[in-house]
């Protein structure tokens, strides 16, 4: 996955150092992240196996935004359609919703 979005990113010709792609359980990163004092970023691409309970990550996300998301940052949370995500998570409110066959893309931002 992390191959294809490389690739992308070099498609729409978006330099290689504003941008990091990462591999790795979102809930083990995203601590790191925290305790390392990680620069925030501009987009959180969230997609967990269709089987995975979502709320704990998005909790996490929501409970330690200010640390992992720019100003305007985005999170987006791919998800079985039927699978049916909150509007909001505390400070994290959906703000779209595309869906496309058995998938969907959930759309958060802070507010």
């Amino acid at each position: 996955m992390c191959g294809l979005i490389e690739s992308n990113l070099d498609m729409c010709r978006v330099p290689e150092e504003q941008t990091d792609v990462y591999n790795s359980e979102a809930s083990d990163f995203l601590h790191q992240a925290v305790t390392r004092k990680i620069p925030g970023w501009d987009i959180i691409f969230f997609d967990p196996p269709y089987k995975d309970n979502y709320l704990r990550v998005l909790e996490f996300l929501n409970s330690h935004a200010v640390e992992l998301l720019n100003e305007d940052g985005l999170v987006v949370v791919e998800h079985h359609r039927k699978n049916q995500l909150p509007e909001s998570i505390g400070q994290l409110q959906r703000t779209r919703m595309l869906k496309q066959s058995d998938s969907a893309l959930s759309f958060y931002k802070t507010h």
